[in-house]
Parts: structure tokens; C-alpha cells; sequence
């Protein structure tokens, strides 16, 4: 008869390994805090699965079991592949998060296999990585130079909202993420003859950063510059209230289209827009601090910027495939203005 451990007490081991730094990346660095914040979600969902559906977690040495067993257990696995994912569906989750939710698992698995010398069979390969693409909402140009330019809204905004669309107006100036854009300083601002320059070292991908900044980029960090070097630049506020009131910062603004949003469950695409609802699928309703590096990079796109620039300056390499997403949605918004132009000279 197999031998089998429970999956939860492993699981929770693996979490901790990685808090405490028994377990690191391949390059030896400490694994995010997001990232171990994930594996809680994930051993969650899985203590709830379980709990629900009275499925059985547990795990075997592979290496120990003949054939007639390892068949059996490579069913048990497809199994709970399907049952635990047609959980989280009917729990209403989407493809990208289902998805991540196995992602884990397969890493849960490696770890046991790696870091533990547990042979797993490797049946988390049979645990298919759904994903999603998830439509991008930018600012266009116009709605840009509006926040930019238009003085005569920026008087009827309160103080802190004016910060806030100061630091929203930069990133989609320099396409910086939310992290590093709080982290700024006097220090990453330089004066070469009659220009300014942002140099920085991005805290999630590691590479370095030399953008020239524009007329009002330069006007904003001028607004904020402190007597301070270490002090950051634009204070700190919440990643929570920063998106909040960027949202009311857009419906003041009048970006307040119905937008039609759609996701994906296993692959199909289904519409989450409700007639009757469309006051929380508005443009507004979608603006947050991931806008300001997908608006930056379109927006450069759209405005005829090379491609091998505007990675060099978005910190995206040569073989990133995320960026052909940019790349998509500039070309449609492209094709979208040229269909106006010829819209008007074809009505004569």
C-alpha cells in the first residue's frame, strides 16, 4: 500500500522556507513579499477546496510505486486538476487568476521535488496554465493634454487631488511604474546644459533609466523638489487611495464613457457589462496606477516613436512578448482615427 503526506502541513512549509529565506530565486534573491502573499491565497483556496468538496490533499513518493499504481496516481491528479479549477470558477474567478492559482502549484511541486528530494512524478505537468488577455485602457493623447494643460479643472480640484494627478501626469509622461515613481528623489534628477534628465534603476526589473523630461514634467518635479535628497519626492500615499481618487479625479475630468468590459473563463470570452450597471463600467471606473506605464507607452507608440526607443525607455528587452500587447492596441487606435479621416472624406 503507497505511503502518502498531507499537502497542507508541505504547503504550509514551503511558505515558510520562502518567508524566512531558506528558499530563494535561482539568482539568490529573496522572493517578493507579493509573491509569498500569492501562496497564501493559493494554500487558502486550497483549505477551502478541500473543506467543500471533501477531497482528499495528498501526496506520495512517486519513485516507490509500480506501474499499476503510478497510473492510478497520475488519475488522482488529473482529477483534482479539474475539480480544484471548476471550483474557483464557480467561485466566479477568471482564467488569469485560476491560472496563477496553478502557476503556484506547479512551483509548490518543483519546491517538493528541488528542495526536499520528494519525487513527485511530475504530474504537475498534466495542470494546464490558463491566460488571459485582459483589454489595456489608456489615456488617449487628448485626454492626456487635457489633464496636462487645462488649467481651469486643475483650480477646481482639491489639494490632494491635485498631487495625485501631478504623479499621474509624470508616470504617463515616463512610463515609470507606481513603485519606482515613489521612490524618486532629488538625487535621480540631473541637469545637463539646458535640459533635465530622470535617471533611475527600476526596483522590479533592475535595469537603468536615462529619459529626457518634457516642459511640464520638469514644472512637476520642480513643484515637489525638497530641500532633502533622501526624502521622496512625492511623498507616500496608499496604493488603495492613490486609485481611488485617481477615479474621481477622471469622472471631475468627464472621462465617463460606457466601456464594455470582458473576461474569460476557460478560454471563453464572456461580457461582465451590465445594462443596467454601466454607471461601474465607465472609463473612469477603470483608471489606476497601471495606467500610467500602459498610457506612457502608447502614447509614445501612437505618436510614431520607434519600437526598439520606446522599449529602451518602457525597460522592456528585445524578446519581451508583453510588449506586443502596446504594440496591438496602438495599431487598433491607429486604424480607429484613420477610419474617422476617411469616414469624412468619403461622406461628400
Amino acid at each position: 500500500m503507497k505511503k502518502t503526506s498531507p499537502i497542507i502541513p508541505l504547503f504550509k512549509q514551503f511558505i515558510r522556507e520562502t518567508e524566512t529565506g531558506k528558499r530563494l530565486k535561482k539568482n539568490g534573491e529573496k522572493i517578493k513579499s507579493s509573491s509569498i502573499d500569492n501562496y497564501k491565497y493559493v494554500l487558502q483556496n486550497l483549505i477551502q477546496f478541500s473543506s467543500d468538496t471533501k477531497f482528499e490533499l495528498r501526496i506520495c513518493d512517486a519513485s516507490k510505486l509500480d506501474k499499476r499504481e503510478l497510473t492510478s496516481e497520475k488519475s488522482y491528479w488529473k482529477k483534482f486538476y479539474q475539480k480544484f479549477t471548476d471550483f474557483l470558477y464557480k467561485k466566479g474567478c477568471h482564467d488569469n487568476y485560476v491560472g496563477a492559482n496553478i502557476k503556484v502549484i506547479r512551483v509548490f511541486f518543483n519546491y517538493l521535488k528541488n528542495d526536499k528530494d520528494l519525487n513527485t512524478g511530475d504530474f504537475q505537468r498534466l495542470f494546464y496554465v490558463r491566460k488571459e488577455e485582459i483589454e489595456i485602457f489608456v489615456l488617449s493623447p487628448e485626454q492626456l493634454k487635457f489633464l496636462i494643460h487645462d488649467k481651469e479643472f486643475e483650480q477646481t480640484l482639491i489639494p490632494s487631488y491635485k498631487r495625485i494627478k501631478d504623479i499621474f501626469v509624470f508616470g504617463c509622461t515616463t512610463g515609470l511604474r507606481y513603485s519606482d515613481i515613489f521612490l524618486l528623489t532629488n538625487k535621480n534628477f540631473e541637469k545637463m546644459e539646458e535640459d533635465w534628465y530622470l535617471k533611475l534603476k527600476s526596483k522590479k526589473t533592475k535595469t537603468f533609466s536615462f529619459i529626457k523630461l518634457s516642459a511640464y514634467a520638469v514644472t512637476i518635479f520642480q513643484r515637489y523638489a525638497t530641500t532633502n535628497n533622501k526624502t521622496p519626492l512625492f511623498g507616500t500615499i496608499s496604493l488603495f487611495n492613490f486609485n481611488k481618487s485617481l477615479k474621481q479625479i477622471g469622472e471631475l475630468a468627464g472621462f465617463t464613457a460606457p466601456i464594455e468590459v470582458s473576461r474569460e473563463k476557460q478560454g471563453k470570452t464572456q461580457s461582465i457589462t451590465k445594462k443596467t450597471d454601466l454607471i461601474k463600467n465607465r472609463f473612469c471606473d477603470k483608471m489606476s496606477s497601471h495606467m500610467m506605464r500602459r498610457t506612457a507607452i502608447t502614447t509614445l507608440l501612437i505618436l510614431g516613436m520607434p519600437e526598439h526607443l520606446v522599449r529602451k525607455i518602457s525597460g522592456h528587452s528585445h524578446a519581451s512578448t508583453s510588449f506586443n500587447r502596446y504594440v496591438h492596441y496602438a495599431q487598433a487606435y491607429m486604424d480607429k482615427e484613420i477610419e474617422k479621416v476617411h469616414s469624412k472624406l468619403e461622406s461628400y
